[in-house]
């Protein structure tokens, strides 16, 4: 029996079976249908089992709004009328925002400007106070 995962990248693979569908009415117009088909697609997930704690604080900072107050990740979809559509999209969206947490930053070494880029910025901010000055009305004493 071989177990199904999703496959974010080389390092993230995710159980299927922690992954949960709910299928709930879309909002917004559809005629007849809206009121009766199910085809909006709900993912919910606990990411703490199955993920780097790096990824997951990192997937928090990026995308606060998909959190719940007890640490689930909710995605929902209803761009199509078809629910199986919708999981799919769903998927994706998980994917894609994963493959984005999962990205280290970049270490940023502090620099300090050059001695010419000070110059040159001071040069500019004298020729702008002399062009505000001489728009100035002058006042004879």
């Amino acid at each position: 029996m071989s177990e199904q995962y999703l496959i974010v990248n080389k390092d993230i693979r995710i159980p299927a079976d922690v992954l949960r569908f709910f299928y709930v009415r879309s909002s917004g117009p559809g005629g007849q249908n809206v009121n009766k088909v199910a085809s909006k697609a709900v993912l919910r997930w606990n990411p703490e089992t199955s993920l780097p704690e790096s990824v997951v604080l990192r997937f928090q900072k990026l995308f606060p709004r998909c959190w719940t107050g007890n640490g689930e990740i909710i995605i929902t979809s209803q761009r199509t009328r078809d629910a199986l559509k919708n999981k799919t999209d769903c998927l994706e969206k998980l994917c894609k925002m994963l493959r984005e947490a999962a990205k280290e930053p970049k270490f940023r070494i502090p620099t300090r400007p050059t001695k010419s880029s000070i110059r040159k910025r001071l040069e500019n901010k004298a020729i702008n106070s002399q062009k505000k000055l001489e728009r100035k009305k002058i006042r004879e004493e």
